[in-house]
């Protein structure tokens, strides 16, 4: 009973992990208490649109600035975003509310009424962070009794019409009312801040006489006790036109714990559906590889004990099937060297994913840690450069290769240096058009240092420690002469096999592949790493057992040329992903730019390019696992 016993305890921690990774996280910083009259500064991020998909600093329009703009310290992973997080004119103090404090007056020239007309257009969004917490703008939801969707950031303005007019106008969300949520400590008097709400106004202020530091507003003035509550005034934005910014802070006391203050925005999707649609996907899925696998054991195991029962020479001559290539299956095949390059970046990129995921789901890769996911991602990517050495030294080897410094170089080089040409392109088109989302050349030289100084010679260590090691030997001996291969069915045509294998692997992942493209190009937070990690354990098991059936039906065929076929078995899977991102931007997003449409299908080539060398090498290594299990336990005279 022992077995069984450890297997439901295995399987409780893990399902205890999925169901609590979502809202458990280790924060990035150490809790903030702050005592009644401390002052607050809120921070201002990047403009953002799902339109356009290129993000703008904040002062790139023409907004209130303090008396010196400070950057914030940033890590690789917010650069590569994007993020340009610097101070602003919005500072108030704990626990003391304001109402109606005037920022700046500003009066349009046509320039900046462009500018900010075109960012209402692209219905960009203002960002902003107080205590490392996102602004966001409660809105109710038509479906549900006090139910709220949060959105991140306030829109920059609006259009509309005014009553009777027909022409179109651009209205400026020029007033903010904030309210910060705070949790109080009982014993001390002290405060967490917990939730930092907007809900944004366009009024057009009014004041009597010349304007001065000193001037009370008609429209909002705190002593008169009236408050902005609508927008039925707006602000226009048009050339000439002047502009008051203002603000409001409320403070409201929160039962929410600073612990669990970042649950708001992590439960923000439909939870019922996400957990529905991936219990049904990974049913599926684990049904059919049940089948799978209950097929493979019992037709191989009576293949096996049939060839080793035949007793003459006759008899083994007249048997058909995968026992007949025995002496050419592991033959080397075309084009040996890149097969070694890719499986060793495929070992590179699983282990990348397999850290990542891991770290994420124990809650340290939070959303609270901006950038964190990209920067760990990438630096666990550098290091493991030394497996991808190791495994296409160890591969290359086996194929009875002497070169192994230019496999290595090759290893090096041939995924990072397309993925980085494609990047560096793409980064030209962001640059051309004046976005933040352009890395810096400073963030640029940074990853060419990682790539050359650290990973490139990893490689190197790699490879060495991988040809230094005695070969894999065959089980069985390969014929000096390559047996011809007969005619094939029609349904074992190469490419027919291939593309019918990429679909089951596909299917495994394309549920939760929605909720990964929305949160990345609808700028929603995607905190579900344990089900992100049950679905790659999945698509690990779905890859291997597909290929292995499809091998074995091929070699049944007496088709030998089993290498890149089964490389690309699973690997066809990421054609799939592509065309699935393709469908998902003419149906899900309102991408209107050619430049954004061009970076949209950029990066997913990339994603689909990275995706094909990960799902190949999974099925790789598993028909390579199978072909020696098999030929190793048949008796070959």
């Amino acid at each position: 009973m022992a077995v069984p016993k450890r297997v439901v305890l295995i399987i409780s921690v893990f399902v205890f992990l999925v169901h609590y990774s979502h809202c458990f996280y280790l924060p990035g910083v150490a809790p903030q208490d702050f005592q009644k009259g401390d002052e607050l500064k809120v921070k201002v991020n990047k403009l953002t649109s799902t339109k356009t998909q290129l993000p703008y600093s904040y002062y790139s329009l023409p907004y209130c600035k303090p008396e010196r703009i400070v950057d914030s310290a940033e890590n690789l992973g917010e650069v590569l975003r994007g993020d340009r997080i610097e101070n602003s004119p919005y500072v108030f103090k704990m626990r003391e509310p304001l109402m109606c404090n005037v920022v700046c007056r500003l009066t349009l020239n046509k320039k900046t009424a462009d500018e900010f007309k075109e960012k209402i257009n692209y219905e960009y969004r203002v960002n902003m962070i107080l205590d490392n917490l996102p602004l966001v703008v409660p809105i109710p939801r038509p479906d549900q009794e006090n139910g709220i969707v949060y959105q991140q950031g306030f829109h920059v303005g609006l259009r509309g019409r005014y009553a009777g007019n027909k022409e179109e106008k651009h209205f400026i969300h020029n007033h903010l009312a904030f309210i910060v949520k705070y949790h109080k400590d009982p014993q001390a008097e002290t405060s967490r801040i917990v939730g930092f709400e907007v809900k944004p106004f366009s009024v057009k202020h009014e004041y009597e006489g010349d304007w001065s530091e000193k001037t009370r507003l008609t429209t909002c003035d705190p002593h008169a006790k009236r408050a902005v509550t609508n927008s039925e005034s707006p602000q226009e934005v048009d050339d000439k036109k002047e502009i008051i910014f203002t603000y409001d802070v409320e403070f409201q006391e929160s039962d929410v714990k600073w612990a669990s203050r970042w649950d708001t925005y992590l439960l923000m999707a439909d939870d019922q559906i996400h957990w529905f649609s991936i219990v049904n996907s990974l049913m599926i899925v684990v049904f059919l590889s049940g089948m799978v696998a209950m097929i493979m054991l019992r037709t191989l195991y009576r293949d096996i004990s049939k060839y080793n029962q035949l007793e003459t020479q006759e008899e083994a001559q007249e048997e058909t099937g995968w026992k007949l290539v025995h002496g050419d299956v592991f033959r080397p095949p075309a084009n040996s060297d890149l097969l070694c390059v890719y499986v060793g970046t495929g070992v590179q990129f699983f282990g990348m994913f397999l850290v990542t995921m891991i770290f994420a789901v124990l809650g340290f890769l939070s959303p609270s840690n901006r950038g964190g996911l990209m920067t760990a991602m990438l630096l666990v990517w550098i290091f493991m450069g030394l497996l991808a050495g190791y495994a296409s030294a160890r591969l290359y080897k086996m194929f009875k290769g002497t070169e192994w410094k230019k496999i290595t170089l090759k290893t090096a080089f041939m995924f990072p240096g397309i993925c980085f040409a494609i990047f560096f392109v793409l980064n030209a088109l962001i640059w051309g058009e004046k976005s933040s989302g352009a890395v810096p050349f400073g963030t640029m030289f940074a990853l060419v240092f990682l790539w050359f100084g650290i990973s490139v010679p990893l490689v190197f260590v790699g490879s060495y420690i991988g040809f230094r090691k005695p070969a894999i030997e065959d089980p069985v001996k390969t014929n000096k002469i390559p047996r011809q291969i007969p005619e094939q069915p029609w349904y074992m045509n190469p490419i027919f096999s291939i593309l019918i294998g990429g679909i089951l692997p596909f299917g495994a992942i394309f549920i939760e592949l929605f909720f990964i493209l929305t949160s990345i190009w609808l700028h929603q937070f995607y905190y579900l790493f344990g089900f992100l990690l049950l679905v790659f354990l999945i698509l690990i098991v779905t890859c291997a057992e597909i290929t292995i059936v499809l091998c074995y039906f091929q070699l049944c065929s007496e088709d030998y040329l089993w290498w890149w076929r089964s490389y690309l078995t699973s690997g066809s899977s990421a054609l799939y992903l592509f065309l699935y991102a393709a469908f998902y931007f003419f149906t899900k997003l309102e991408i209107s730019k050619p430049v954004s449409g061009i970076l949209y299908f950029g990066y997913m080539l990339i994603a689909s390019y990275a995706f094909f060398v990960l799902t190949g090498t999974i099925g790789f290594y598993a028909c390579f696992w199978f072909t020696r299990l098999i030929y190793s336990s048949v008796k070959i005279d």
